[in-house]
Protein backbone atom coordinates (compact mmCIF):
# COMPACT_ATOMS: atom_id res chain seq x y z
CA UNK A 1 0.00 0.00 0.00
CA UNK A 2 2.80 2.38 0.85
CA UNK A 3 4.52 1.76 -2.48
CA UNK A 4 1.24 2.12 -4.40
CA UNK A 5 0.61 5.51 -2.80
CA UNK A 6 4.06 6.81 -3.76
CA UNK A 7 5.71 6.31 -0.34
CA UNK A 8 3.97 9.12 1.55
CA UNK A 9 5.22 10.12 5.02
CA UNK A 10 1.79 9.37 6.46
CA UNK A 11 -1.11 7.25 5.23
CA UNK A 12 -4.54 6.42 6.61
CA UNK A 13 -5.77 2.84 6.89
CA UNK A 14 -9.48 2.99 7.68
CA UNK A 15 -11.03 -0.28 8.89
CA UNK A 16 -13.81 1.35 10.88
CA UNK A 17 -16.10 0.04 12.41
CA UNK A 18 -13.98 -3.08 13.03
CA UNK A 19 -11.19 -1.01 14.58
CA UNK A 20 -10.35 2.67 14.76
CA UNK A 21 -8.75 4.26 11.68
CA UNK A 22 -4.97 3.87 11.73
CA UNK A 23 -2.61 6.67 10.75
CA UNK A 24 0.51 4.81 9.59
CA UNK A 25 3.70 6.85 10.04
CA UNK A 26 6.45 6.06 7.53
CA UNK A 27 8.66 9.11 8.11
CA UNK A 28 11.15 9.50 10.94
CA UNK A 29 10.42 13.24 11.03
CA UNK A 30 6.73 12.61 11.72
CA UNK A 31 7.51 9.81 14.17
CA UNK A 32 9.73 12.20 16.09
CA UNK A 33 6.91 14.71 16.43
CA UNK A 34 4.67 12.00 17.87
CA UNK A 35 7.22 10.47 20.26
CA UNK A 36 8.89 13.57 21.71
CA UNK A 37 7.54 15.74 24.51
CA UNK A 38 5.95 19.06 23.59
CA UNK A 39 4.30 22.06 25.21
CA UNK A 40 0.94 20.31 24.86
CA UNK A 41 2.03 16.77 25.73
CA UNK A 42 4.72 16.55 28.41
CA UNK A 43 5.38 12.84 27.91
CA UNK A 44 4.60 12.66 24.15
CA UNK A 45 1.42 11.38 22.51
CA UNK A 46 -0.02 8.77 24.92
CA UNK A 47 0.34 5.08 24.25
CA UNK A 48 -2.77 3.48 22.75
CA UNK A 49 -4.89 1.23 25.00
CA UNK A 50 -4.66 -1.66 22.52
CA UNK A 51 -2.17 -3.46 24.78
CA UNK A 52 -4.88 -3.82 27.43
CA UNK A 53 -6.15 -6.83 25.48
CA UNK A 54 -3.17 -8.84 26.73
CA UNK A 55 -2.98 -7.28 30.19
CA UNK A 56 -3.24 -10.71 31.85
CA UNK A 57 0.32 -11.30 30.65
CA UNK A 58 1.84 -8.35 32.48
CA UNK A 59 -0.75 -7.12 34.95
CA UNK A 60 -3.05 -4.14 35.05
CA UNK A 61 -0.51 -2.02 36.98
CA UNK A 62 2.12 -2.38 34.26
CA UNK A 63 4.19 0.59 33.14
CA UNK A 64 2.91 -0.19 29.62
CA UNK A 65 -0.58 0.87 30.67
CA UNK A 66 0.28 3.92 32.74
CA UNK A 67 0.15 7.47 31.44
CA UNK A 68 1.63 10.85 32.40
CA UNK A 69 2.66 11.29 36.05
CA UNK A 70 1.73 7.73 37.05
CA UNK A 71 4.01 6.44 34.29
CA UNK A 72 6.77 8.85 35.31
CA UNK A 73 6.69 7.63 38.93
CA UNK A 74 7.15 4.00 37.92
CA UNK A 75 9.84 4.83 35.35
CA UNK A 76 11.78 6.87 37.91
CA UNK A 77 11.58 4.05 40.43
CA UNK A 78 13.02 1.42 38.07
CA UNK A 79 15.48 3.56 36.10
CA UNK A 80 18.46 2.98 38.46
CA UNK A 81 18.41 -0.77 37.88
CA UNK A 82 18.62 -0.30 34.11
CA UNK A 83 21.35 2.35 34.17
CA UNK A 84 24.21 1.41 31.77
CA UNK A 85 26.94 1.69 34.43
CA UNK A 86 25.00 -0.53 36.85
CA UNK A 87 24.39 -3.13 34.16
CA UNK A 88 28.03 -3.18 33.08
CA UNK A 89 29.47 -3.41 36.58
CA UNK A 90 27.04 -5.05 38.97
CA UNK A 91 24.91 -7.18 36.63
CA UNK A 92 27.44 -8.25 33.98
CA UNK A 93 28.48 -11.41 35.90
CA UNK A 94 24.82 -12.49 36.08
CA UNK A 95 24.41 -12.13 32.32
CA UNK A 96 27.58 -14.12 31.61
CA UNK A 97 26.61 -16.86 34.09
CA UNK A 98 23.21 -17.27 32.42
CA UNK A 99 24.88 -17.55 29.01
CA UNK A 100 27.07 -20.54 29.91
CA UNK A 101 24.25 -23.15 29.93
CA UNK A 102 23.05 -21.80 26.59
CA UNK A 103 26.47 -22.30 25.03
CA UNK A 104 26.69 -25.81 26.47
CA UNK A 105 23.31 -26.72 24.97
CA UNK A 106 24.25 -25.42 21.51
CA UNK A 107 27.64 -27.12 21.76
CA UNK A 108 25.90 -30.43 22.49
CA UNK A 109 23.70 -30.10 19.42
CA UNK A 110 26.64 -29.10 17.24
CA UNK A 111 28.57 -32.21 18.28
CA UNK A 112 25.67 -34.58 17.66
CA UNK A 113 24.46 -32.91 14.47
CA UNK A 114 20.89 -33.03 15.76
CA UNK A 115 18.51 -30.38 14.44
CA UNK A 116 17.14 -28.09 17.13
CA UNK A 117 15.03 -25.00 17.66
CA UNK A 118 17.36 -22.02 17.85
CA UNK A 119 14.39 -19.89 18.85
CA UNK A 120 13.41 -22.08 21.80
CA UNK A 121 16.83 -22.17 23.44
CA UNK A 122 17.63 -18.52 22.78
CA UNK A 123 14.29 -17.49 24.28
CA UNK A 124 15.01 -19.65 27.32
CA UNK A 125 18.35 -17.87 27.67
CA UNK A 126 16.71 -14.44 27.70
CA UNK A 127 14.19 -15.62 30.31
CA UNK A 128 17.08 -16.68 32.56
CA UNK A 129 18.92 -13.39 32.04
CA UNK A 130 15.85 -11.38 33.02
CA UNK A 131 15.26 -13.59 36.05
CA UNK A 132 18.85 -13.09 37.18
CA UNK A 133 19.28 -9.35 36.65
CA UNK A 134 15.74 -8.32 37.59
CA UNK A 135 15.13 -10.57 40.59
CA UNK A 136 18.29 -12.51 41.35
CA UNK A 137 16.33 -15.69 40.64
CA UNK A 138 17.23 -18.83 38.70
CA UNK A 139 14.09 -19.39 36.63
CA UNK A 140 15.48 -22.73 35.40
CA UNK A 141 14.51 -22.07 31.80
CA UNK A 142 17.50 -23.65 30.08
CA UNK A 143 17.10 -27.37 29.72
CA UNK A 144 17.18 -29.56 26.64
CA UNK A 145 14.33 -31.42 28.31
CA UNK A 146 11.52 -28.86 28.61
CA UNK A 147 9.90 -30.91 31.35
CA UNK A 148 12.63 -29.63 33.69
CA UNK A 149 11.72 -25.97 33.25
CA UNK A 150 10.85 -23.90 36.32
CA UNK A 151 7.17 -23.53 37.20
CA UNK A 152 7.02 -19.79 36.56
CA UNK A 153 8.43 -20.07 33.03
CA UNK A 154 6.23 -23.03 32.22
CA UNK A 155 3.14 -21.10 33.28
CA UNK A 156 4.30 -17.95 31.48
CA UNK A 157 4.78 -19.85 28.23
CA UNK A 158 1.41 -21.54 28.69
CA UNK A 159 -0.26 -18.16 29.08
CA UNK A 160 1.47 -16.78 25.97
CA UNK A 161 0.22 -19.81 24.01
CA UNK A 162 -3.39 -18.88 24.80
CA UNK A 163 -2.95 -15.75 22.65
CA UNK A 164 -1.39 -17.56 19.68
CA UNK A 165 -4.67 -18.05 17.78
CA UNK A 166 -6.60 -15.18 19.35
CA UNK A 167 -6.56 -13.00 16.23
CA UNK A 168 -9.92 -11.33 16.79
CA UNK A 169 -9.51 -10.58 20.51
CA UNK A 170 -13.07 -11.61 21.23
CA UNK A 171 -14.80 -10.45 24.43
CA UNK A 172 -14.17 -12.74 27.38
CA UNK A 173 -17.79 -13.86 27.54
CA UNK A 174 -17.54 -15.41 24.07
CA UNK A 175 -14.60 -17.55 25.19
CA UNK A 176 -14.91 -17.79 28.98
CA UNK A 177 -12.74 -20.89 29.43
CA UNK A 178 -9.70 -19.25 27.85
CA UNK A 179 -10.23 -16.14 29.96
CA UNK A 180 -10.46 -18.21 33.13
CA UNK A 181 -7.33 -20.12 32.17
CA UNK A 182 -5.41 -16.88 31.69
CA UNK A 183 -6.63 -15.52 35.00
CA UNK A 184 -5.66 -18.72 36.80
CA UNK A 185 -2.18 -18.74 35.27
CA UNK A 186 -1.75 -15.02 35.98
CA UNK A 187 -2.66 -15.54 39.63
CA UNK A 188 -0.17 -18.40 39.99
CA UNK A 189 2.62 -16.32 38.47
CA UNK A 190 1.73 -13.33 40.66
CA UNK A 191 1.77 -15.49 43.80
CA UNK A 192 5.33 -16.61 43.04
CA UNK A 193 6.42 -13.07 42.29
CA UNK A 194 4.87 -11.79 45.53
CA UNK A 195 7.04 -14.22 47.47
CA UNK A 196 10.14 -13.00 45.63
CA UNK A 197 9.29 -9.33 46.25
CA UNK A 198 8.59 -9.92 49.95
CA UNK A 199 11.88 -11.77 50.30
CA UNK A 200 13.81 -8.92 48.68
CA UNK A 201 12.03 -6.36 50.80
CA UNK A 202 12.83 -8.20 54.04
CA UNK A 203 16.42 -8.66 52.93
CA UNK A 204 16.75 -4.91 52.28
CA UNK A 205 15.91 -4.25 55.93
CA UNK A 206 18.84 -6.32 57.21
CA UNK A 207 21.81 -4.02 58.01
CA UNK A 208 24.89 -4.45 55.78
CA UNK A 209 23.18 -7.14 53.70
CA UNK A 210 24.55 -6.93 50.17
CA UNK A 211 23.50 -10.36 48.95
CA UNK A 212 20.62 -9.13 46.83
CA UNK A 213 21.28 -5.41 46.62
CA UNK A 214 22.36 -5.38 42.97
CA UNK A 215 19.22 -6.57 41.21
CA UNK A 216 16.76 -4.28 39.45
CA UNK A 217 14.10 -5.31 41.96
CA UNK A 218 16.29 -4.51 44.96
CA UNK A 219 17.13 -1.05 43.65
CA UNK A 220 13.45 -0.35 42.98
CA UNK A 221 12.63 -1.13 46.61
CA UNK A 222 15.24 1.21 48.07
CA UNK A 223 13.56 3.86 50.13
CA UNK A 224 10.35 1.85 50.41
CA UNK A 225 9.36 2.01 54.06
CA UNK A 226 6.35 -0.26 53.91
CA UNK A 227 5.43 -2.98 51.43
CA UNK A 228 1.81 -1.98 51.06
CA UNK A 229 -0.57 -4.06 48.89
CA UNK A 230 -0.41 -1.38 46.23
CA UNK A 231 3.40 -1.34 46.13
CA UNK A 232 3.49 -5.13 46.14
CA UNK A 233 1.06 -5.52 43.23
CA UNK A 234 2.64 -2.74 41.20
CA UNK A 235 6.09 -4.25 41.68
CA UNK A 236 4.89 -7.72 40.67
CA UNK A 237 3.30 -6.33 37.53
CA UNK A 238 6.53 -4.56 36.51
CA UNK A 239 8.43 -7.83 36.90
CA UNK A 240 5.86 -9.58 34.70
CA UNK A 241 6.25 -6.74 32.19
CA UNK A 242 10.02 -7.18 32.07
CA UNK A 243 9.58 -10.94 31.51
CA UNK A 244 7.01 -10.37 28.78
CA UNK A 245 8.62 -7.45 26.97
CA UNK A 246 12.25 -8.50 27.34
CA UNK A 247 12.41 -12.19 26.51
CA UNK A 248 11.15 -12.47 22.93
CA UNK A 249 12.47 -9.14 21.65
CA UNK A 250 16.06 -9.86 22.69
CA UNK A 251 16.04 -13.50 21.55
CA UNK A 252 14.60 -12.47 18.18
CA UNK A 253 17.40 -9.94 17.73
CA UNK A 254 20.07 -12.55 18.54
CA UNK A 255 18.53 -15.05 16.12
CA UNK A 256 18.25 -12.55 13.27
CA UNK A 257 21.87 -11.49 13.87
CA UNK A 258 23.14 -15.05 13.52
CA UNK A 259 20.99 -15.48 10.42
CA UNK A 260 22.23 -12.31 8.75
CA UNK A 261 25.87 -12.97 9.63
CA UNK A 262 25.67 -16.55 8.37
CA UNK A 263 24.55 -15.35 4.93
CA UNK A 264 26.98 -12.41 4.75
CA UNK A 265 30.55 -13.83 4.70
CA UNK A 266 32.36 -10.48 4.82
CA UNK A 267 30.37 -9.42 7.90
CA UNK A 268 31.05 -12.75 9.58
CA UNK A 269 34.77 -12.33 8.93
CA UNK A 270 34.70 -8.79 10.34
CA UNK A 271 33.06 -10.03 13.54
CA UNK A 272 35.61 -12.82 13.93
CA UNK A 273 38.53 -10.51 13.24
CA UNK A 274 37.23 -8.02 15.79
CA UNK A 275 36.90 -10.72 18.45
CA UNK A 276 40.40 -12.04 17.69
CA UNK A 277 41.71 -8.51 18.13
CA UNK A 278 39.91 -8.06 21.47
CA UNK A 279 40.34 -11.52 23.00
CA UNK A 280 43.19 -12.99 21.01
CA UNK A 281 43.09 -15.78 18.41
CA UNK A 282 41.63 -19.14 19.33
CA UNK A 283 43.99 -21.69 20.81
CA UNK A 284 46.62 -19.18 21.89
CA UNK A 285 48.76 -20.63 24.69
CA UNK A 286 48.00 -19.49 28.24
CA UNK A 287 45.11 -17.36 26.98
CA UNK A 288 42.12 -16.70 29.19
CA UNK A 289 38.67 -17.77 28.04
CA UNK A 290 36.22 -15.12 26.88
CA UNK A 291 34.25 -15.71 30.10
CA UNK A 292 37.32 -15.02 32.23
CA UNK A 293 38.30 -11.95 30.23
CA UNK A 294 34.83 -10.42 30.52
CA UNK A 295 34.64 -11.11 34.25
CA UNK A 296 38.12 -9.76 34.96
CA UNK A 297 38.60 -6.09 35.92
CA UNK A 298 38.07 -4.00 32.82
CA UNK A 299 35.80 -6.61 31.21
CA UNK A 300 33.13 -4.01 30.58
CA UNK A 301 35.63 -2.01 28.51
CA UNK A 302 36.05 -5.03 26.20
CA UNK A 303 32.33 -4.97 25.45
CA UNK A 304 32.59 -1.31 24.48
CA UNK A 305 35.30 -2.27 21.97
CA UNK A 306 32.88 -4.49 20.02
CA UNK A 307 32.19 -1.78 17.45
CA UNK A 308 31.51 -4.05 14.49
CA UNK A 309 29.25 -6.36 16.50
CA UNK A 310 27.39 -3.27 17.71
CA UNK A 311 27.01 -2.12 14.09
CA UNK A 312 25.73 -5.56 13.07
CA UNK A 313 23.18 -5.53 15.88
CA UNK A 314 22.11 -2.01 14.98
CA UNK A 315 21.58 -3.10 11.38
CA UNK A 316 19.59 -6.15 12.47
CA UNK A 317 17.38 -3.98 14.65
CA UNK A 318 16.85 -1.68 11.67
CA UNK A 319 15.75 -4.48 9.35
CA UNK A 320 14.03 -6.71 11.89
CA UNK A 321 12.68 -4.43 14.60
CA UNK A 322 10.91 -6.62 17.16
CA UNK A 323 8.15 -4.14 17.99
CA UNK A 324 6.44 -0.93 16.96
CA UNK A 325 4.57 1.81 18.77
CA UNK A 326 0.89 2.68 18.65
CA UNK A 327 -0.22 6.02 20.06
CA UNK A 328 -3.65 7.51 20.74
CA UNK A 329 -4.08 11.31 20.64
CA UNK A 330 -6.09 12.17 23.74
CA UNK A 331 -7.26 15.66 22.83
CA UNK A 332 -10.55 16.20 21.01
CA UNK A 333 -9.01 19.00 19.01
CA UNK A 334 -6.38 16.55 17.80
CA UNK A 335 -2.62 16.58 17.40
CA UNK A 336 -1.14 18.34 14.37
CA UNK A 337 1.94 16.90 12.63
CA UNK A 338 3.90 18.57 9.85
CA UNK A 339 4.94 16.54 6.81
CA UNK A 340 6.54 17.22 3.45
CA UNK A 341 3.01 17.15 2.02
CA UNK A 342 1.47 19.57 4.51
CA UNK A 343 0.04 19.54 8.04
CA UNK A 344 -2.34 16.85 9.25
CA UNK A 345 -4.60 16.75 12.28
CA UNK A 346 -4.60 13.38 14.06
CA UNK A 347 -7.69 13.40 16.23
CA UNK A 348 -8.68 11.21 19.16
CA UNK A 349 -10.69 8.93 16.88
CA UNK A 350 -7.49 7.70 15.26
CA UNK A 351 -4.66 5.44 16.38
CA UNK A 352 -1.17 6.48 15.26
CA UNK A 353 1.16 3.61 14.31
CA UNK A 354 4.89 4.36 14.11
CA UNK A 355 5.77 1.72 11.54
CA UNK A 356 9.41 0.75 12.01
CA UNK A 357 9.41 -1.50 8.96
CA UNK A 358 8.68 1.46 6.68
CA UNK A 359 10.70 4.06 8.60
CA UNK A 360 13.82 1.86 8.65
CA UNK A 361 13.62 1.13 4.91
CA UNK A 362 13.29 4.73 3.77
CA UNK A 363 15.59 5.01 0.75
CA UNK A 364 15.75 8.77 1.19
CA UNK A 365 17.63 8.07 4.43
CA UNK A 366 19.34 4.71 3.89
CA UNK A 367 19.98 4.81 0.15
CA UNK A 368 19.33 2.26 -2.57
CA UNK A 369 20.58 -0.59 -0.36
CA UNK A 370 18.01 0.13 2.35
CA UNK A 371 16.67 -3.45 2.06
CA UNK A 372 20.11 -5.02 2.48
CA UNK A 373 22.04 -6.05 5.58
CA UNK A 374 25.03 -3.71 5.65
CA UNK A 375 26.61 -3.16 9.10
CA UNK A 376 29.20 -0.83 7.57
CA UNK A 377 26.54 1.86 7.16
CA UNK A 378 26.80 2.47 10.93
CA UNK A 379 30.56 2.82 11.01
CA UNK A 380 32.30 6.18 10.72
CA UNK A 381 32.12 8.33 8.72
CA UNK A 382 29.11 6.87 6.88
CA UNK A 383 27.02 6.63 10.05
CA UNK A 384 27.23 10.37 10.56
CA UNK A 385 24.89 10.91 7.60
CA UNK A 386 21.97 9.01 9.16
CA UNK A 387 19.66 11.14 11.35
CA UNK A 388 19.44 9.82 14.89
CA UNK A 389 15.65 9.87 14.67
CA UNK A 390 15.71 7.48 11.68
CA UNK A 391 16.74 4.51 13.87
CA UNK A 392 14.11 3.80 16.51
CA UNK A 393 13.71 0.06 17.33
CA UNK A 394 13.46 0.98 21.03
CA UNK A 395 11.42 4.05 20.12
CA UNK A 396 12.45 7.51 21.20
CA UNK A 397 11.42 10.28 23.51
CA UNK A 398 10.32 10.02 27.14
CA UNK A 399 8.60 6.66 26.63
CA UNK A 400 11.46 4.83 25.00
CA UNK A 401 12.24 1.28 26.14
CA UNK A 402 13.57 1.14 29.69
CA UNK A 403 15.43 -2.12 28.94
CA UNK A 404 17.27 -1.14 25.77
CA UNK A 405 20.72 -1.04 27.39
CA UNK A 406 20.18 -4.47 28.94
CA UNK A 407 19.06 -5.87 25.58
CA UNK A 408 22.04 -4.53 23.63
CA UNK A 409 24.60 -5.55 26.27
CA UNK A 410 23.10 -9.04 26.47
CA UNK A 411 23.04 -9.40 22.68
CA UNK A 412 26.68 -8.31 22.30
CA UNK A 413 27.80 -10.81 24.92
CA UNK A 414 25.82 -13.69 23.42
CA UNK A 415 26.98 -13.00 19.84
CA UNK A 416 30.61 -12.71 20.98
CA UNK A 417 30.44 -15.97 22.93
CA UNK A 418 28.71 -17.80 20.08
CA UNK A 419 31.48 -16.74 17.72
CA UNK A 420 34.29 -17.69 20.11
CA UNK A 421 32.99 -20.73 21.97
CA UNK A 422 30.47 -22.91 20.15
CA UNK A 423 32.01 -25.58 17.96
CA UNK A 424 30.29 -24.87 14.61
CA UNK A 425 32.06 -21.54 14.41
CA UNK A 426 35.51 -23.08 14.53
CA UNK A 427 34.83 -25.93 12.09
CA UNK A 428 36.88 -26.31 8.93
CA UNK A 429 38.86 -23.09 9.23
CA UNK A 430 35.69 -21.10 9.80
CA UNK A 431 34.02 -22.43 6.67
CA UNK A 432 31.04 -20.14 6.00
CA UNK A 433 28.96 -22.87 4.36
CA UNK A 434 29.15 -25.14 7.41
CA UNK A 435 28.39 -22.19 9.63
CA UNK A 436 25.32 -21.37 7.55
CA UNK A 437 24.06 -24.96 7.82
CA UNK A 438 24.59 -24.93 11.59
CA UNK A 439 22.63 -21.70 11.92
CA UNK A 440 19.82 -22.97 9.72
CA UNK A 441 19.43 -25.99 11.97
Amino acid sequence: MHEALGRPPLMLLDNWPIVKPLAVVASHDVAEQVSQSSSLLKYSVPKAPTVERIADLFGHNSILLKQNEEWKAVRTRFNPGFAPHHLMTSLLPMIIAATKPYLDILDTFSRTGEAFSFDLHTTNLTFDVIGAVAMGEDLRSQHIDQALEGDMIRMFKEMISTYADDKLHLPWWLNPWVSLRRRRLGNHISNQLRQIVRRHFESSKVPNNESSSKTILALSLQGTQSLTPRVLEETCDQLKTFLFAGHDTTSTTIIWTIYELSRTPHAMKSVRDELDDIFGPEGAPDSLSIHERLLAPGGDALIHRMSYISAALKEVLRLHSPAGSVRAPSMKEGFVVSTSQGDYNLNNETFVYLNHYLIHRDKAVYGDDAELFNPERWLQPMGNNIPTSAWRPFERGPRNCIGQELATIEARIVIAMLMKVVNPYSMSARDSTKLNLSCTQ
